[in-house]
């Protein structure tokens, strides 16, 4: 039996505490029912007939929406507490999802997406500061991998329950996902995460706070992160063009790789993370973002779908790698109080990347042909492991004792 537990690689996560259980079971519910955003576009021009440009407003203006309220949200997280944040977020997206197909004309519904994006979106950066309370510096990296490992099992779920459910009525699509909404903002409301309050410890030994735009550490990690997160959202713009033009590939086989991607997170992102969990971050954001260059750049020599799901497993082990390692990062940068705008910031820089990559990735795509994207690719990879290698006192955060 001892030695069937010592050869378990999931055996780390018993030391993370019951609180970090029930917020991973919460982040699942509410992530379980991720349907509607995915079909947004889909549910303006089918269900409600408006033209492919309005629908894409509404995409719009839900991404700036979470741009412009992170950093609110984040301060929020600080000042009422990262528990009620989430509460506050769930419920209040629960009750928009309730009313959003009952509403039709299109003015209202760019009020009533921007109003969806502010309190959806709030629960993350909340989350991320409440993960980063539950466990010690020395935890964060195996406590955030669970954390993704809740969102992408939801994820995985979610949009393909979607697909289904829309050939029935788009309103389902909205009622499940906020239903699923309501019900883990009861998980949290009846759980003893609301008995948990803000450590007051200082992390990374800082005695004095400092605004989060203020943190030049903070400033030159996000700098630093963007070329990178700008590659890994090119998934969602140039990848599925280059594969149905250009390798002739039916769409199903762009789905099928986001198989690939999600059930190499769920099988290996944890137990990858707690055998790296004492390694300098600078040197596992630098693999990080090396590996995910690396995927993406190698798409050019991709021929078929096996080796473009080479390439997505290459870029995937990347992901793994650098994204935990990012949260912990910004997490034990952090002072205690002020983990929520600093959670903002980071959720910040990566909206800006996505908006950035699938706009700057198709109209490269479309302008100079695929070879450009991925060769840019590999450089915005090499350009970000760089930085994150040269990132002073990088190696030492986390690894001093936390104060009480």
């Amino acid at each position: 039996m001892n030695l069937l537990r010592q050869a378990n690689p999931w055996r780390g996560l018993e030391g993370l505490p019951e609180h970090m259980w029930i917020l991973s079971i919460a982040t699942f519910i509410n992530r379980l029912g991720t349907m509607a955003w995915p079909f947004l576009a889909l549910y303006g021009t089918q269900r409600l007939g408006l033209a492919t440009s309005q629908a894409g407003l509404l995409l719009t203006a839900y991404g700036v929406a979470c741009f412009i309220a992170a950093p609110f949200t984040g301060t929020l997280s600080d000042a009422f507490g990262p528990v009620r944040m989430m509460m506050a977020s769930l419920f209040g997206a629960a009750a928009i999802l309730a009313v959003y197909p009952l509403v039709h004309t299109f003015a209202a519904l760019i009020v009533l997406t921007v109003i969806w994006a502010i309190f959806a979106e709030a629960f993350r950066p909340a989350a991320m500061a409440m993960v980063a309370d539950l466990v010690t510096p020395q935890n964060r990296k195996a406590a955030f991998a669970l954390n993704r490992l809740a969102i992408n099992l939801g994820m995985s779920v979610g949009p393909a329950l979607g697909g289904f459910l829309l050939l029935i009525s788009y309103d389902f699509l909205f009622w499940i996902d906020g239903a699923t909404s309501l019900v883990a903002g009861l998980v949290i409301a009846f759980s003893s995460l609301t008995r948990i309050h803000h450590r007051e410890e200082d992390s990374h030994a800082r005695g004095v706070q400092v605004h989060a735009f203020k943190d030049r550490a903070l400033l030159i990690f996000l700098l630093a992160s963007i070329p990178v997160w700008a590659v890994f959202f090119l998934h969602e713009g140039p990848m599925p063009l280059f594969l149905v033009q250009e390798l002739k590939l039916p769409e199903s086989d762009y789905g099928l790789l986001f198989t690939v991607n999600t059930s190499l997170i769920i099988f290996f992102e944890v137990p990858l993370n707690l055998r790296m969990a004492n390694q300098p971050h600078a040197r596992t954001l630098g693999l990080g973002a090396l590996l995910i260059g690396v995927g993406f750049g190698c798409t050019q020599f991709a021929t078929g779908f096996w080796s473009a799901a080479l390439t997505v497993s290459l870029w995937t082990v990347g992901e793994m790698i650098m994204l935990p390692t990012s949260a912990t990062f910004v997490a034990d940068i952090a002072p205690a109080k002020q983990r929520g705008q600093y959670m903002a910031l980071y959720q910040m820089m990566s909206v800006l990347a996505l908006s950035l990559s699938t706009w700057l990735g198709t109209w490269t795509f479309e302008r100079f042909g695929s070879a450009v994207v991925w060769g840019g690719a590999f450089g915005c990879g090499l350009l970000s492991a760089i930085l994150f290698y040269s990132m002073k006192g990088a190696d030492t955060v986390g690894r001093e004792p936390t104060r009480r």
